[in-house]
Parts: C-alpha cells; sequence; structure tokens
C-alpha cells in the first residue's frame, strides 16, 4: 500500500512538468538589437571670467542635486620634474586634508552636511577637484570647493600621514609583477617625456614637505589654465553666480609652468626581461608610442582598440584566454593623452606558454592590419563601445567629468554629444588602418616579467632581451 502511494505521489509530482516538456511553445526569435541614440547634445552655456577662469554650464532636471568639476590643465603628472615622479598624485590626494580656514575633518563635515562630497583626482594631462550637493546647498559647496582648490594649507602631520600612506603602497605596489611591467613599458614607449613618469619612487616620496605642496600648487593651480563645469538642477545664471562668487577673486601667482611638450610618435623598439625568480607565471607587456587624444584617429583608434583587445569578446581575449587557456585575462589597446599617447597589450600566463602568447598577440595584431573586419563583427563592437559611452554619461555628475576631462586632453564639448554618431560611421578599412598604423608587430616593444631560466629560451625567437631586476 505504501508503495502505491508513492508512486502516485511520484506520478502527480512529475506529470506537471512532463506536461510543460511537451506543451511547451516554440522559441520566439531573439528580437533586433535597437538603433543606437545618441547622447542628446545639453545645452552649454559658457563664460570665462575676468582672471580667466573658463566656466560651463549644465542645467539638468532630475534629482535636486548639483555636481562641480574644476579641471586644471597642466598640473598632473606631466608636470612633475624628474626627481619626483607621481607628485602630483599627493598634491591632489592633499588638497582636501586641510584649507587655510578648517581642518581636514571640518571639511568632510561640511561636505556631508550639505549632502555631498568633495575630493580630487590625478591624470597625465592635469588635476580634477569635485564635489557635490543637494541643489539647495549649492552656494556652500561652491565656496568649500573654491576653498579646497585656492587654499589648501598641506599642514605637516596630514603631509607625514599622506607620505607614510605612500611608501606603504608604493612597497607592496613593488611587490606586483604588473607593477613592474608597467613602469617599464612606460619608459620604453615615452622615453624621458614626462608621460612616462606617473609611478613614483620612495625616493621622491621622502623628498616631499609642505614647502615643497605649497610652491607647486602655486604654480599649477591657476585661473587662466582652469575650466569649472557645473551641471544639475540649477538655472543658468544662478550658476555662473556661483562660479563669480566662489572663484572671481582667484589670482595667479608668479610665473606658470611650461606646457607640456609633444611625446614621441615613434621610439626604437626594445626587448626587456625583469627578473622575478622563481615566478610560475609572466607578465607581458606589449607597447609603442600611440596618438594624442584631439586627434583625427581618436574615434577609429577607439573602435579598433575594443575590437582587438578592449573587452571580454575581444580578439585576443577570446584567443588567448577562451581558446588557448593561456590565461585568465588579455588586453590591448589605445591609452590618449593631451599631447601624445600609447599603444598597450598585456597579460599574465603560464611561463611554459609565455613564447607561444606572445606569438598570438603578433598574430591578431598582425590580422587586425591586413584583414577586414567582419560586419558582424563590427556591428557588435560599436553597439558595445556606443551603449558603454551612453551609460557611463546618463548620470550628471558623469556628464561634469567627461566634459572636464575632455576639455584637459584636447577635445572639445561637442565630442559628448558626436562621439556615438561618429562611432557608428566607423568603417572596417578605417579599423584596418588603424591596425596597420599603430599595432604593426615589428614596432612593438615587449617587456616580460618573470623567471629567466623559464622563459629565456622562449624570448630568443622575437629578439635579444636585456635582462634587469628593475
Amino acid at each position: 500500500m505504501k508503495k502505491l502511494i508513492l508512486a502516485v505521489a511520484i506520478s502527480t509530482l512529475c506529470a506537471p512538468v512532463l506536461h510543460a516538456q511537451t506543451a511547451a511553445p516554440a522559441a520566439s526569435p531573439v528580437p533586433a538589437y535597437g538603433a543606437d541614440k545618441p547622447l542628446p547634445v545639453p545645452k552649454i552655456a559658457r563664460k570665462t571670467l575676468a582672471n580667466g577662469l573658463e566656466v560651463w554650464v549644465v542645467p539638468r532636471t532630475g534629482l535636486p542635486r548639483v555636481d562641480f568639476v574644476l579641471a586644471v590643465r597642466g598640473a598632473g603628472y606631466a608636470a612633475d620634474d624628474a626627481q619626483h615622479p607621481a607628485f602630483a598624485s599627493l598634491l591632489a590626494n592633499l588638497l582636501n586634508e586641510g584649507t587655510t580656514k578648517r581642518s581636514s575633518r571640518a571639511v568632510a563635515e561640511a561636505a556631508q552636511g550639505m549632502g555631498g562630497s568633495v575630493g580630487a583626482g590625478t591624470s597625465n594631462d592635469g588635476i580634477t577637484v569635485y564635489g557635490n550637493a543637494l541643489a539647495s546647498s549649492a552656494a556652500p559647496m561652491a565656496a568649500l570647493l573654491a576653498e579646497v582648490a585656492r587654499e589648501p594649507s598641506f599642514p605637516d602631520a596630514e603631509v607625514q600621514l599622506a607620505k607614510t600612506n605612500a611608501l606603504q603602497a608604493l612597497k607592496a605596489a613593488e611587490a606586483r609583477p604588473s607593477f613592474r611591467a608597467e613602469r617599464a613599458i612606460s619608459r620604453v614607449v615615452y622615453g624621458d617625456h614626462p608621460y612616462g613618469r606617473t609611478t613614483a619612487t620612495a625616493e621622491a616620496i621622502t623628498s616631499v614637505d609642505a614647502a615643497l605642496l605649497r610652491a607647486e600648487h602655486a604654480k599649477r593651480f591657476r585661473p587662466e589654465r582652469s575650466l569649472l563645469v557645473i551641471t544639475g538642477r540649477i538655472k543658468e545664471a544662478d550658476a555662473m553666480k556661483l562660479a563669480e562668487a566662489a572663484f572671481g577673486s582667484w589670482k595667479s601667482t608668479g610665473p606658470a609652468l611650461p606646457d607640456t611638450p609633444a611625446a614621441a610618435a615613434a621610439m626604437p623598439p626594445q626587448r626587456l626581461l625583469l627578473e622575478r625568480a622563481g615566478s610560475v607565471q609572466s607578465t607581458l607587456r606589449l607597447g609603442r608610442p600611440g596618438t594624442a587624444a584631439s586627434v583625427e584617429d581618436y574615434v577609429p583608434l577607439r573602435l579598433a582598440s575594443t575590437i582587438l583587445g578592449g573587452g571580454f569578446s575581444s580578439r585576443v581575449n577570446l584567443n588567448l584566454r577562451e581558446e588557448k587557456g593561456y590565461t585568465y585575462g588579455a588586453s590591448a589597446g589605445a591609452r590618449m593623452s593631451r599631447n601624445g599617447g600609447a599603444i598597450i597589450g598585456g597579460a599574465d600566463v603560464r611561463n611554459e606558454v609565455t613564447g607561444a602568447a606572445l606569438g598570438e598577440y603578433f598574430k591578431e595584431y598582425r590580422k587586425l592590419g591586413t584583414e577586414l573586419v567582419g560586419d558582424e563583427e563590427l556591428s557588435m563592437n560599436k553597439r558595445y563601445v556606443a551603449g558603454t559611452y551612453l551609460v557611463t554619461n546618463q548620470l550628471q555628475g558623469a556628464v561634469a567629468g567627461t566634459l572636464a576631462n575632455n576639455w584637459l586632453v584636447g577635445l572639445p564639448p561637442e565630442t559628448l554629444g558626436s562621439f556615438v554618431p561618429k562611432i557608428q560611421k566607423v568603417s572596417a578599412e578605417q579599423v584596418r588602418d588603424m591596425g596597420k598604423k599603430y599595432f604593426s608587430p615589428e614596432t612593438q616593444s615587449i617587456v616580460v616579467v618573470g623567471d629567466k631560466a623559464a622563459v629565456a629560451e622562449q624570448l630568443k625567437e622575437f629578439g635579444e632581451f636585456t635582462v634587469t631586476d628593475r
């Protein structure tokens, strides 16, 4: 009897499943992708204050919030001298750690009291100081942002703490092969150009003091080399008044730093093996000089970089990760700044496939420059680039940041709205041309961080490698 009841129960439970399996409708075809929509071009109100500061205002509806971004051109890594590489990072990090009017804690509490935050970041071409607050606190946030940017005090205790943290971070970074590889490929690609000096040294960090920070701040932070972007729920006239009140009295002091020179468009290819005895994998970097962001190649090179190595479905990643199983991830593409750029590829691979991985990289590089990309692959990557750009720039803080960063690297404000339509117009021939121009294997330098005993023999087919422990 128990067996009969169990059989009936099983039959009852399975019946709906069996019925569902036999009655399932035929799968519907996946609908076609919708057309990519260009980012709506916002109205940008522009004004230059008497002191030379450019002000752009982008009113937006939505959340009752206002975002500010102050971009200071010529204040970034490229302004650092050879004795103080990555000094700009320390400078930016210390801006909100105390002003002539408030302590570090008071700055943070003031920003929080406005429902927002304030901070700074560094790039090759500049430093950006950003702040956001509820729309009702737009005026005090503008004043706080100006205070942080114009009147940092660099208290000795905060400077010492920042140096201690930077030294500890550097010590940890030195243990990572990717850090060593990036530092080496930057030196190879840029040579003595300032763009190649973006990683700190212990000597440089130790030599920094409050006096140097104040002197460099005075040289780098200048209204005539700055742009203030204000976006959010605020009227144009009100935003301009805030900008004038907070920054109108800002004056430059002393001579300005010279403009960053153009980086080299070509460098002799080099082969470096950075010894890491006992390592079970190799860290690879391939690189050569690229181009500045503002040149005609900017848009097609962005797309070509994505196709080759800019995402999970890129060629080098599918090849080295999915097909060969050499690595967990491989990438390649262009890095563009105001006065030059770099083409960088890289992956971490097992020792025994170090040479094979380099061979696959060069195969993909050569293919990009000699064969036309297919329609399906081209369309897929256009959707990916356009979609990522559109999603990234939905929030008003991102819009302000994009406008400021574009300005720093020399791109006009219209780029915000024109980028997606231009991506959609890139042809397969243009992608091939970018491959031939920038990814030719013969022009690439190679840096390998790994165990010489395990990989040296595999590297011989790629040329003679200089072995170093740096």
